[in-house]
């Protein structure tokens, strides 16, 4: 399973997503710009000293990079239809979040509808945070797979 972050701005958000990557086995991809520095004291303390078990990569340019995607490419957005859990995943999956301020570029979120996903939320609910909704997406995927160990 490879997660992919869109220009994540909050640190702590990041750090306990690669805590999420290290525990499941899934990779990380951050699309830059980054609103943080890789260096920030806040991201490492949220990832502690699970950086060292996850694989990262940066990725300067998402269209490009989405086209050597091996499987399913789900993007998660509050403006999907069709429910997380209401599709079978796939163990080398990409998984996309969009940023915490704008979420997904329009352009990306219309050009992959069709691979679009949302949690449900109470109606006039804005959004849940970025590392909760990945946390519960990715052990949801995990729990499809019979949490065996993913292939990156």
């Amino acid at each position: 399973m490879h997660i992919i972050l869109y220009q994540p701005q909050i640190p702590q958000n990041t750090g306990n997503i690669v805590r999420t990557c290290s525990v499941t086995g899934a990779s990380l991809g951050l699309v830059t710009p980054l609103g943080f520095s890789v260096t920030d004291r806040w991201l490492k303390r949220a990832g502690l000293d699970y950086w060292e078990g996850v694989e990262l990569s940066f990725i300067d340019n998402l269209e490009a990079y989405l086209q050597t995607a091996p499987a399913n490419i789900y993007l998660f957005s509050s403006k999907a239809t069709k429910r997380y859990s209401d599709v079978a995943y796939n163990s080398n999956d990409w998984l996309i979040f969009g940023s915490e301020t704008v979420g997904l570029p329009a352009s990306l979120v219309k050009k992959y509808a069709d691979q679009c996903l949302t949690l449900p939320m109470q109606q006039d609910a804005r959004c849940l945070n970025l590392a909760t909704t990945a946390g519960i997406v990715i052990y949801e995927a995990w729990r499809q797979l019979d949490f065996k160990p993913m292939c990156n």
